[in-house]
């Protein structure tokens, strides 16, 4: 059977970040983590950390392995919550040493792009009515941090 997997590069920190990650997304665990026991263009025999983990239902293995490319939003984690006080934590935590952004998006210390968004955001931006879908989506782009009960009041008029 054919798997994917999402594969995240990190320069350093990498089971700080993979703690955290975890921690935040229920169902969410490290499964494994080892050094690679070769030398490589990165660096010594054990210097380089390589693991698995699963954040939810979604399967990722990373690696420590110094500086190559840094993330960017071209890849970017998308958690939608079912609550504000899910956006709430997930916000704060992940926002914790990185930087805001418009929309929902913010960048955590690691420099890894992720989208914290309510789960309710499509069924109110796709129902029948456009003018709904306008006025959700025109409050959703004044926003940084998702505020449900702001995009349900823009649904309603």
């Amino acid at each position: 059977m054919t798997t994917v997997t999402q594969h995240l590069w990190f320069a350093k920190d990498m089971r700080a970040a993979l703690e955290t990650y975890v921690s935040l997304v229920p169902g969410s665990a490290i499964l494994w983590t080892t050094p690679i026991p070769e030398d490589t263009p990165s660096g010594p025999a054990g210097s380089v950390q390589i693991a698995a983990f699963r954040l939810g239902d979604q399967r990722y293995m990373a690696i420590e392995a110094g500086h190559l490319d840094p993330f960017n939003h071209a890849f970017s984690i998308l958690v939608s919550c079912d609550t504000q006080e899910e956006i709430d934590r997930m916000w704060a935590v992940l926002g914790e040493g990185g930087s805001y952004e418009q929309c929902g998006w913010l960048r955590d210390r690691w420099g890894l792009s992720w989208q914290i968004t309510a789960s309710c955001m499509g069924e109110l931006m796709m129902g029948p009515d456009p003018a709904v879908a306008k006025r959700v989506t025109s409050a959703m782009l004044q926003m940084k941090k998702i505020d449900i009960a702001g995009l349900r009041q823009a649904a309603a008029g």
